[in-house]
């Protein structure tokens, strides 16, 4: 965790089609460190290059101006989050927004990046009224889980992402917005 950084500097923005560049790494980079905990297998480098490729984060940045929103440290983005509109949740009947990625670099943990970004997620949500959040988060990924929990996200079951036949274990967590 790096907390020289002057916190002044940090800037909450939606994303425009010329950060496609820097997503696509951000989101390597983040996904790599958090999810590849036993080295990169192959169903990992395919679903890495085919979710966070340039093209398709322009594309979503054009055709859903509102789903991406940055953090960036002196204009270089430092975090993201994502979400996805009108998505079934894997656990229940709910069928709402999904925040589908909330990534920070790790030299920007610890900053209030991540908290911020997930607030900013949650207002717009409530701007355009929505009630509900959901996400699932590696399970393995403690550091994630109880963030989440901390933000008063409740548990709703576990669920399995699958990727070339590889099952991944997911706690499904949900928030009411108020």
């Amino acid at each position: 965790m790096t907390h020289f950084l002057d916190k002044t500097n940090i800037q909450y923005r939606l994303a425009v089609p010329e950060d496609a560049l820097c997503l696509s790494v951000l989101f390597r980079q983040v996904y790599i460190h958090n999810y590849a905990i036993e080295g990169i297998p192959t169903d990992f480098s395919k679903f890495i290059i085919e979710q966070f490729s340039i093209p398709k984060i322009e594309q979503k940045i054009r055709t859903q101006p509102a789903s991406i929103l940055v953090a960036t440290y002196k204009d270089n983005l430092a975090g993201v989050a994502a979400i996805e509109y009108h998505k079934p949740c894997p656990i229940g009947n709910l069928v709402g927004a999904e925040l589908s990625k909330l990534y920070v670099l790790e030299c920007f943990t610890g900053l209030g990046i991540g908290r911020q970004l997930l607030h900013n997620v949650e207002q717009q949500l409530q701007e355009k009224g929505y009630t509900e959040l959901w996400l699932w988060v590696y399970a393995i990924n403690t550091r994630a889980v109880q963030f989440y929990k901390r933000q008063q996200y409740e548990w709703l079951g576990n669920a399995f992402l699958e990727l070339d036949g590889n099952l991944y274990e997911n706690e499904v967590l949900y928030k009411q917005l108020t």
